[in-house]
């Protein structure tokens, strides 16, 4: 079963698996940082990943530029960690134009069993319970899979820019009271 979790310390080599799978790829929602080259998946990274993901979602904490508190999350299935997703509260210029409020990422082994669409709707369900009714997510113009994801979850297509697809998914209100 797809479930979100926040990373912690003491699965490294679940985590350095799941990283390696992508290659050149860069994993969205990774907190990795950007490289010209293959993703770093040593020691060091997932240490400052897991201690980012805490430092990103404490919102008593000022955060260094333009950055904005997050949830960084893993996507798991059971005790695999099959991607990454970050959750974003606020958008800033760059996000609303090409970033969104969320991003995710499925290792390449693990696409195609519906991760990614569970993933994006449990992270929806995190969107409405801080009261946000309408949620910003982009992908590649070229990334059909993820464009249906995105769809399949109430995405609306608003445009294409810079060669992003913008999708907004409105959220209806938590119900109040039983």
């Amino acid at each position: 079963m797809t479930a979100l979790v926040f990373p912690t310390m003491g699965r490294y080599e679940e985590w350095a698996d799941c990283v390696a799978e992508f290659l050149d790829e860069h994993p969205a929602g990774s907190l990795l940082p950007e490289l010209d080259g293959p993703v770093d998946a040593g020691p060091e990274a997932y240490a400052a990943s897991v201690r980012q993901s805490e430092l990103f979602r404490d919102e008593s904490t000022v955060l260094p530029g333009s950055r904005l508190h997050s949830d960084l999350l893993w996507i798991v299935d059971g005790d695999a960690i099959v991607g990454f997703l970050r959750f974003t509260y606020t958008l800033n210029d760059f996000l609303r134009g090409v970033g969104g409020h969320i991003g995710y990422s499925v290792r390449p082994s693990r696409r195609r069993e519906g991760h990614a669409s569970r993933a994006l709707g449990l992270a929806l369900a995190r969107a409405r319970a801080r009261g946000i009714d309408r949620v910003l997510v982009t992908c590649d113009e070229t990334n059909v899979g993820s464009a249906r994801t995105i769809e399949s979850q109430g995405g609306q297509l608003e445009d294409v820019r810079h060669g992003k697809r913008r999708y907004w998914i409105d959220l209806p209100p938590v119900a109040v009271g039983g």
